[in-house]
């Protein structure tokens, strides 16, 4: 019986997806080739499902497409191949696996390619429950491994993710060829886990048939002198290889040759039949031989395979060796059970199972057991070849025709394959193919015929072909309706419409691109006639139409110009198309514009045209919108702005109105009108601006006048223009202003008001007196209220009446802001009664009566000078100061003043004097050194005279030192001296300033400041250099303007001079007590802390003394005494009018005693203390408290 290895040869190495059917003595090798494979079987064990079928679909019988996916869909098959096959063992064990958890969590899925691309096929693998990675192989077929076959066209990766724990598995096919296609299968293994996965790899464009391979092809090394040496191949197994033609030999079992030969003649044999892979050729005759070996239940065992054609019988025969045992018939692992298709038979230690009238769903695997053992075999069923009867006819037609080719079969409703070119035809309900069979006829039909279809086609069955050539060719076709060229307005229909002679299709293109069908774009083919339509037309639907006939080089072309009028979209803006911009920011108002062409924009306002440029108000135009750009709009660019659009088609306007608003502007100053304790009313007037937008309302501030802090009086909008601010404190000065607010903002403050302050009506003037008198007036002086309110007063309203009256005159028109008043006018030796009110804002006080009527008659007053505190002592003032001296003075009536400086009358063509009823001054504008002296006053009334005099020195900056003298010279110092200056600028010299410079730079630079004494030694010099030094003097006005300079240089040795310390006498630094700044006159305020303040010098340090009126202070509490630095201070705390006296402070060491003494006056009550708060000089409180004292004794 011919060997079964060339049908298996020619099965496993058949992956293509349409291969032509084999001639027929291959069909007839194929029939009968699993005769003479049992040792093969053996060895490889019995396999769970059936493989050969998905090979021989794959080589020869078409009609066996159905058990592929049978075997994909159930169980691995059963491996015949060349190569090496898994033992057994490892069958049972994937079968055993098959059952258990499964690891894939994503599995590798099927995929088509094109010939020279790359496909990637992904499988995923869990890792949770794995301790180490699991083992992955990947397969084509059922036993290539393709872990060998990595290389440039096939590359295996692998990738774990810490995060998901899941390992990626990758098997990249690079450039795929087309006999790569095929089934595949991936395997994953961990311990006792097992999973798998098949997938189909199919490559297009695949063209010739696959030729058949027999075993000495299948173990030629691949790449041995062929043209794709070193690229990716399957052993030869998987590679379509082209057939040299060879003579026809005999058909020659070479595994029978092996098996029966003796080792030394295997490599002679395989040279001889063109085996080149001898390796793997002598590691499969070793396992087949390994399998032979002797089984214990069955004395004869099925033969490795059975083949019969379909619709005949086969008989199954197995001898036990124990004829007790039981016997059971499987198929593809599912018991057999009696029928009238399987029938069982016992003869003696034989079973016998009959299998009746096999269809091809019987080509399967069968094994029987007995007792623990069994053995299997394999079914094939075959179809008897079909040949084709009638041969295919080359047939010409014109495109859009139909076109039917037709043959026959010689067996009814056969299997047969209609190609094109080479490439299988598949119909389907979209395919322009259609096949029809009846009976015996098969007819291959091509709707609408094209000149693509131009090919040769050919029908394959089981046992013959035929082929036919086909011709398409064009009908000549002709214009009917040509295109015609269209100008439309925008959103019109575009109708472009063309007849020709045929009824073919074409294709349309605008500007040179295809033209794809919308809902905006319709096109239409009704027969003949084909039109293009756009229902609305659209700017971009202009350009060049061109329809182009399919598989014609005619042309029709068409011109189509859409226009459309200019238009202004202004949906955008309000309803008068008024735009708000606030005042300083940027406008930049873009407005949308249509029109076909693009039309142009004119900006204009008031009749002038806004131009394009880079001003601050300026048009931008685009094609789709026009633009206006105001940088840092200004008020005066509110107005009505004009815009103009104009292209062929028409024109268009609009006006838009540009509103610039501001915050408004800040309001007048306000004006308050009414004020109480606490409270004012206050008024104003609205901004002359408002902003361009309506004042929504004000804010009010306020603050003291002396504070820059204001307070916001209120959070919620005024909308009046008055507003009565609370809460303010009485006699505190205030101002107010106003924000006004629009809906852009709050404008700037207003101007602060007129300071104002809270009050009431004060109490009535005190202390009214008589001042002077004279023939004609009355001079009234008075003391303000004791209670005027923290806001002061206005001033006085003095008003008298004649004795034996009751109408009071107002001796003033105007309000008195002084405390003294002379009412004129009176009639000699008339009486009068006179009283006196205080006015402020509240109103006027209840007046303050004089007790007694006046007689109206000149009284003589002796004449009093009040010198005040300051002037007691030497007034001083630097040269080029202004000197104004006011000297109060009584008496009456006028005094006569007489000035004289020296004992000699002033001049006053320097000195100013100005004289009135109760003062004097001396004014000089600018002072110099001659109007130092003392000034005399004497003020004379008839024959009292009363004399004062005024100490005034004008000081100016000293003169240089007289002459400066190197006194000695020795290693880094020198040891200078000088005399004062003859001019000390009228005041004590106070220091001196002394200044180096070396001979070669003469820069001079200050060595010494504030040097007391008219010695001094220069220390640190530089060795080698020659120096000058000079001297400055310096007073309380500051250094001289000249410096006197050594007439000598002092040259400082270089070393090796001998150096002679000077010889100096010790100076004695004791000195007595002295005071260098006195004591003051002081007055003081009861229940004020009052200090006293003088310095003192001394060697050795003085000790100071306190006392007061001549007793000593010594642990007293309410005084507290300091020293430091040579200031002594003595503090006195809350003094009363007690502690007025005369104050001494008493400095004493061995060498002397020094003492000093000072007044101090501890004015009490608030009437001192007011006036005092109100500027009022001490020396006039205390000259009124005399008079108040004498004229009021009893007080």
């Amino acid at each position: 019986m011919p060997e079964p290895t060339k049908k298996e040869e020619n099965e496993v190495l058949a992956p293509a997806p349409a291969p032509p059917p084999e001639e027929p003595n291959k069909e007839k090798e194929a029939g009968t080739a699993p005769v003479k494979e049992p040792n093969k079987e053996k060895e490889a064990g019995t396999a769970p499902a059936k493989e050969p079928n998905k090979e021989k679909e794959a080589g020869t019988a078409p009609a066996k497409e159905p058990n592929k996916e049978k075997e994909a869909g159930t169980s691995p098959g059963k491996e015949w191949s060349i190569g090496e096959s898994p033992a057994g063992e490892e069958q049972d064990k994937q079968n055993a696996n098959s059952q258990l958890s499964i690891l894939f969590v994503e599995k590798p899925q099927g995929g088509t390619v094109k010939v020279g691309e790359n496909i990637t096929f992904i499988a995923k693998v869990k890792a949770e429950d794995l301790l180490r990675k699991p083992t992955v192989k990947w397969f084509k077929g059922k036993w290539m491994d393709l872990a060998s076959k990595a290389g440039k066209h096939l590359q295996l990766k692998e990738t774990f993710e810490r995060h998901s724990r899941v390992y990626t598995f990758e098997m990249q096919i690079i450039k795929a060829k087309e006999n790569y296609a095929g089934n595949y299968r991936c395997e994953v293994t961990y311990k006792d886990k097992f999973d798998s996965c098949s997938f189909d790899l199919e490559v297009l464009e695949s063209t010739g048939t696959t030729p058949n391979i027999d075993i000495r092809s299948a173990f030629k090394r691949s790449g041995e002198g062929q043209d794709d040496a070193g690229e990716l191949d399957f052993s030869g197994l998987l590679k379509r290889r082209e057939v040299k033609p060879q003579e026809e030999q005999p058909e020659v079992d070479v595994w029978e040759l092996l098996k029966n030969a003796k080792p030394s003649e295997y490599e002679k044999i395989a040279f001889q039949y063109g085996i080149t892979d001898l390796r793997g050729m002598l590691r499969r005759l070793k396992r087949m031989r390994r399998v032979e070996k002797k089984s214990a239940a069955f004395a004869r065992i099925l033969d490795p395979a059975y083949q019969v054609d379909k619709g005949g019988r086969v008989r199954f025969v197995v001898e036990l060796a124990d004829p007790k045992l039981e016997v059971k018939w499987y198929k593809n692992g599912q018991e057999i059970r009696p029928s009238t298709k399987y029938i069982f038979e016992h003869k003696g230690c034989e079973r016998i199972m009959f299998i009746n009238n096999c269809v091809l769903t019987d080509d399967s695997e069968y094994y029987v057991t007995a007792g623990d053992e069994k053995c299997s075999t394999e079914l094939f069923v075959r179809e008897p070849p079909v040949m084709v009867t009638k041969q295919l006819e080359d047939t010409k037609a014109y495109c859009g025709e139909r076109v039917e080719l037709e043959c026959e079969v010689s067996e009814d409703d056969a299997n047969v394959k209609w190609f094109k070119n080479g490439e299988e035809i598949i119909p389907g309900p979209k395919s322009r193919y259609h096949i029809r069979v009846e009976g015996k006829k098969h007819i291959l039909i091509i709707d609408g015929a094209t000149k693509a279809d131009s090919a040769e086609y050919s029908v394959m069955t089981t046992g013959g072909q035929s082929s036919a050539k086909l011709s398409v060719d064009l009908k000549p076709l002709k214009i009917l309706t040509p295109l015609t060229d269209q100008t439309v307005n925008l959103g019109k229909e575009i109708c472009l419409k063309c007849e020709v002679s045929e009824n073919i299709t074409g294709k349309w293109t605008k500007n040179g691109l295809p033209v794809q069908e919308t809902d905006h774009l319709k096109i239409v083919h009704k027969g003949r006639i084909h039109k293009l339509v756009i229902a609305n037309a659209l700017v971009e639907d202009e350009g060049d139409y061109v329809f182009t006939p399919d598989d014609y080089s005619v042309t029709l072309p068409a011109k189509v110009h859409v226009v459309d009028p200019p238009k202004i979209n202004l949906d955008g803006l309000d309803a008068d198309n008024t735009v708000t911009v606030i005042a300083g920011n940027k406008l930049r108002l873009e407005i949308p514009i249509s029109g076909e062409p693009p039309p142009k924009a004119l900006w204009s306002r008031a009749d002038k045209a806004i131009m394009e440029g880079s001003g601050r108000i300026r048009s931008e135009n685009y094609p789709d919108s026009t633009t206006l750009v105001i940088d840092i709009a200004e008020k005066d660019d509110s107005g009505v702005y004009h815009i103009n659009l104009k292209n062929e088609a028409g024109e268009a306007h609009a006006s838009i109105k540009i509103k610039v608003v501001d915050i408004p502007d800040p309001p007048v100053a306000p004006n308050v009108t009414d004020v109480g304790d606490d409270w004012c009313i206050m008024t104003w007037d609205p901004p002359l601006y408002d902003g361009g937008s309506p004042i929504l309302g004000y804010f009010i501030e306020r603050k003291k006048k002396q504070s820059s802090r204001w307070m916001r009086l209120n959070f919620d909008l005024c909308k009046e223009t008055i507003f009565e601010p609370k809460k303010m404190i009485e006699g505190v000065a205030y101002e107010v202003r106003i924000f006004a607010v629009n809906a852009v903002g709050i404008s700037k403050p207003s101007m602060p008001s007129k300071p104002f302050v809270p009050l009431a009506v004060t109490s009535p003037p005190t202390l009214l007196t008589v001042d002077s008198v004279t023939d004609t007036t009355v001079t009234m002086k008075w003391r303000p209220p004791d209670q005027i309110g923290a806001a002061g007063l206005d001033g006085y309203v003095l008003e008298y009446c004649f004795e034996g009256t009751d109408d009071w005159i107002a001796a003033n028109t105007e309000l008195i802001e002084k405390t003294k008043f002379t009412i004129t006018g009176l009639p000699t030796d008339s009486r009068i009664y006179v009283r006196v009110k205080a006015v402020n804002a509240a109103g006027a006080s209840e007046p303050k009566y004089y007790s007694q009527p006046i007689l109206v008659k000149e009284i003589i007053e002796a004449p009093k000078i009040r010198i005040p505190r300051h002037l007691k002592q030497t007034y001083i003032r630097r040269v080029g100061e202004a000197i104004n001296l006011v000297i109060p003075f009584q008496g009456k009536p006028r005094p006569e003043l007489i000035w004289t400086k020296d004992g000699a009358p002033i001049d006053k063509n320097q000195i100013n004097i100005r004289n009135s009823e109760t003062d004097t001054i001396v004014f000089i504008r600018k002072a110099e050194r001659s109007h130092s002296g003392k000034y005399d006053l004497q003020v004379k009334v008839e024959k009292f005279v009363e004399t004062a005099s005024i100490d005034i020195r004008v000081i100016d900056r000293p003169g240089p030192p007289q002459l400066v003298k190197i006194e000695d010279v020795w290693g880094e110092n020198v040891a200078l001296s000088w005399t004062p200056p003859r001019d000390d600028g009228n005041t004590a010299i106070t220091g001196y300033t002394i200044q180096k410079a070396d001979k070669k730079s003469m820069e001079w630079f200050t060595v010494i400041e504030h040097y007391h004494r008219t010695s001094a030694t220069i220390t640190e010099l530089v060795i080698g250099n020659e120096y000058y030094f000079r001297v400055f003097a310096e007073n309380m006005c500051g250094l001289s303007e000249d410096a006197t300079m050594t007439k000598e240089s002092a040259v400082i040795a270089k070393d090796g001079k001998i150096y002679k310390n000077p010889v100096y006498e010790d100076f004695d630094f004791t000195e007595a007590p002295m005071f260098t700044q006195p004591l003051v006159n002081t007055y003081a305020v009861a229940g004020y802390n009052a200090t006293l303040n003088c310095s003192v010098r001394g060697n050795p340090k003085p000790k100071i003394t306190w006392m007061k009126n001549k007793v000593v202070i010594k642990d007293d509490p309410r005084y507290r005494m300091f020293s430091n630095q040579g200031v002594c201070t003595l503090e006195i705390r809350k003094p009363s009018p007690y502690d007025g006296g005369t104050y001494c402070c008493k400095a004493v060491n061995d060498l002397g005693t020094v003492e000093i003494e000072c007044k101090l006056e501890v004015k009490g009550g608030l009437s001192f203390c007011r006036l005092l708060l109100q500027g009022v000089p001490p020396n006039i409180i205390d000259s009124y408290l005399r008079d108040l004292h004498s004229s009021n004794p009893e007080e």
